[in-house]
């Protein structure tokens, strides 16, 4: 019989203060994953959630019932006994406003005073990029940086618009909070399967010990996005995929699978590892990395619109919907091994995953039984069917000797009903104060440092059709090393 997942509370009462806490992200992901942390035991009792955003014309009453609402949609019942509707407030404030964060504050300690206790909080802002900054000059300003517990503030990606915005956006953050209270979060490290990337690798010898140049060929990390930007234009022209998905997400689930085994299990012995991981890749060529941008297409049979048709998009626009490029690790365990990260919008299905190809066997002792042994992968997958594939040769059933692949599969559903959103893994760390999945100043500084001189070098991407894997000028990438893109 499968089991669920089993954990207990961890971490003290506080206030969730979350900033667009009317917005898509609060809706889709944060009230969603708080609610199930209630209905699992695991939110602290008497934690309370605050919403604020710049809506004047809403209320306590008002934001319970649009909470409601929003649970109601996504197939929950939010009148759950549970569930306490009642720890749902509101609070208007603009960021243009200072005076506004000083009423704020007021509210915070008056929540914190009556139901949550000793005064800890999260921060957490859900918001675009351009109103962080503001933001956080607005909290420490109203001395709402410091409590009598503990404040932890949480920033969403992306951190940055380049080096320089990340490098400023950090001296601001670091202006008024301290490194030991700052979650970046990227939802991916929320994941089962990248957690159990660690598990994989430093808990199995035989996977460990065969985790270097000598035995692996090559590592692919793909994250492949079905849908398209749709109306999301205002954001996309001023971003594209380089920015949006390789220098965040592809680039944690590199740093996680090529890191040096830590000194512990624990935050700064993990970070620091990531970190090297990042110093030691060497510049990209221009020659290894392609920009693609998807044209008119079908996707599962249905007509979608090219990027340049897609509403808002600038005429002519060379904003990159895909990105394939190839890295080189200059380290004793990686040296010589290539690394090819892909993402793209528009694509044939969803899919993230992480590909390890091993080396054929140095010996040709099968040259003369039909065919020679295929190459073992290892397919790390993250979404949507979390799990594990394993290739092996094995001889075909028969009298006469024969070769063929097999595969040793696992995926979560076989041992779990329950298979927690990576968003209520990452919000339970935060009440814990484990900043162990969460993102570094210097790491966010490191990924942009390595990936700044190809924003200023973009090239005119090349077109694919809505419902392909890329242009082809990807494929001639992996080619150059006598690989092939693994779907």
């Amino acid at each position: 019989m499968k089991n669920g997942i089993v954990r207990k509370p961890q971490g003290d009462p506080c206030v969730f203060v979350i900033f667009g806490g009317t917005g898509d992200l609060m809706q889709k992901k944060l009230l969603p994953s708080l609610f199930r942390m209630a209905q699992h035991g695991l939110l602290p009792r008497n934690s309370q959630v605050l919403g604020v955003a710049r809506d004047r014309s809403l209320d306590d009453h008002k934001f319970r019932a649009w909470a409601a609402k929003a649970l109601t949609e996504l197939g929950l019942t939010p009148h759950d006994p549970v569930w306490c509707d009642t720890c749902l407030h509101y609070q208007a404030a603009d960021p243009a406003r200072p005076e506004d964060f000083d009423a704020l504050a007021k509210r915070i300690a008056a929540l914190e005073g009556k139901r949550a206790g000793k005064g800890n909080r999260v921060l957490y802002l859900a918001l675009p990029p351009l109103a962080f900054e503001p933001v956080i000059q607005n909290l420490g300003k109203a001395g709402l940086n410091k409590s009598g517990g503990w404040t932890r503030l949480v920033v969403e990606k992306p951190f940055g618009h380049d080096l320089e915005s990340a490098q400023r956006l950090n001296a601001i953050v670091h202006t008024h909070f301290d490194e030991s209270q700052v979650y970046r979060i990227d939802h991916y490290l929320g994941k089962e399967t990248v957690q159990n990337l660690l598990a994989f690798r430093f808990g199995n010898a035989l996977f460990e010990s065969a985790w270097n140049r000598d035995h692996i060929k090559s590592v692919q990390i793909s994250v492949a996005e079905q849908t398209s930007i749709g109306t999301r234009a205002g954001y996309y022209e001023n971003t594209g995929a380089l920015r949006d998905m390789v220098q965040n997400h592809l680039t944690q689930l590199l740093t996680l699978t090529a890191m040096e085994v830590p000194a512990a299990f624990a935050a700064d012995s993990i970070r620091f590892e990531k970190v090297k991981v990042l110093r030691s890749v060497a510049p990209i060529k221009r020659e290894a990395i392609v920009f693609g941008q998807y044209s008119p297409g079908r996707v599962e049979r249905k007509k979608l619109p090219g990027y340049l048709q897609e509403p808002g998009v600038v005429p002519r626009s060379r904003t990159e919907t895909f990105v394939a490029m190839r890295l080189e690790i200059q380290n004793w365990r990686w040296q010589g091994v290539p690394f090819y990260l892909r993402t793209g919008k528009s694509m044939p299905r969803r899919s993230t995953r992480i590909v390890i190809d091993f080396r054929k066997p140095p010996v040709a002792l099968f040259r003369t039984v039909g065919r020679r042994p295929h190459r073992n992968i290892l397919a790390i997958n993250l979404q949507p069917d979390q799990g594990f594939d394993l290739t092996f040769e094995v001889k075909s059933p028969g009298d006469r000797f024969t070769l063929q692949t097999e595969r040793m599969q696992f995926r979560y559903p076989a041992i779990t009903d329950s298979l927690w959103d990576g968003y209520e893994t990452l919000l339970m760390e935060i009440v814990r104060g484990d900043q162990t999945l969460f993102v570094h100043a210097d790491e966010t500084e490191a990924s942009w440092r390595l990936y700044a001189p190809l924003l200023r070098r973009r090239s005119m991407p090349y077109p694919y059709a809505a419902g392909s894997w890329g242009p082809e000028a990807a494929n001639k990438l992996m080619e150059a090393t006598g690989g092939e893109w693994t779907t």
